[in-house]
């Protein structure tokens, strides 16, 4: 299976009441994140069977901004599991249940979301630290008993890629 883990995009500043919190949408940086993680996924040929989202707002606007530039006509799925809080084993009994799909995006919160990616890929017992940045995405594939991180991009890289596509995609003009 393959697996990305996608941490949800920026949404300002949390909100000291936690149901306000749970419906803090994506500011406009974090809407330009989204549009940066999906056109870098297009253009490398990403294709997802299912996405599946924490139920809080700025992780399903996330998921859907980034759905529709990788043209996911699916349902979005909201999961529990990938609420803030969520246990590891509430993630795992998760995947579990999708086990027959090929390629899934999970899009989440930290710490959890980092959490998960680290125990995925270490070996029991160990830890692995694994930073994900707000509009971050990781691509994983897992076996049976195993992991392998495949890549990491940070907004930041997304970004970068970005401008030097369209840089290199503008006609050049002569100087005289």
């Amino acid at each position: 299976m393959i697996l990305y883990f996608l941490r949800h995009a920026s949404a300002g500043e949390r909100l000291s009441n936690p149901k306000k919190d749970e419906k803090r949408a994506l500011d406009p940086s974090g809407i330009e994140q989204c549009g940066y993680v999906g056109r870098a996924l297009v253009a490398m040929d990403v294709q997802v069977e299912l996405i599946l989202s924490s139920p809080l707002k700025r992780a399903t606007q996330t998921a859907s901004l980034v759905g529709n530039e990788l043209s996911y006509e699916g349902k979005l799925e909201l999961e529990a599991a990938l609420r803030p809080g969520a246990s590891f084993a509430d993630f795992r009994t998760m995947l579990a249940k999708y086990a027959r799909y090929q390629s899934i995006l999970v899009v989440g919160h930290n710490p959890n979301l980092s959490e998960f990616l680290g125990r995925s890929i270490s070996e029991p017992g160990c830890e692995a630290a694994v930073e994900l940045k707000k509009g971050a995405i990781v691509r994983l594939e897992l076996g049976r008993n195993s992991a392998s991180l495949q890549w990491s991009l940070t907004p930041k890289m997304l970004r970068s890629l970005y401008t030097a596509a369209a840089e290199s995609s503008r006609p050049k003009t002569s100087r005289k």
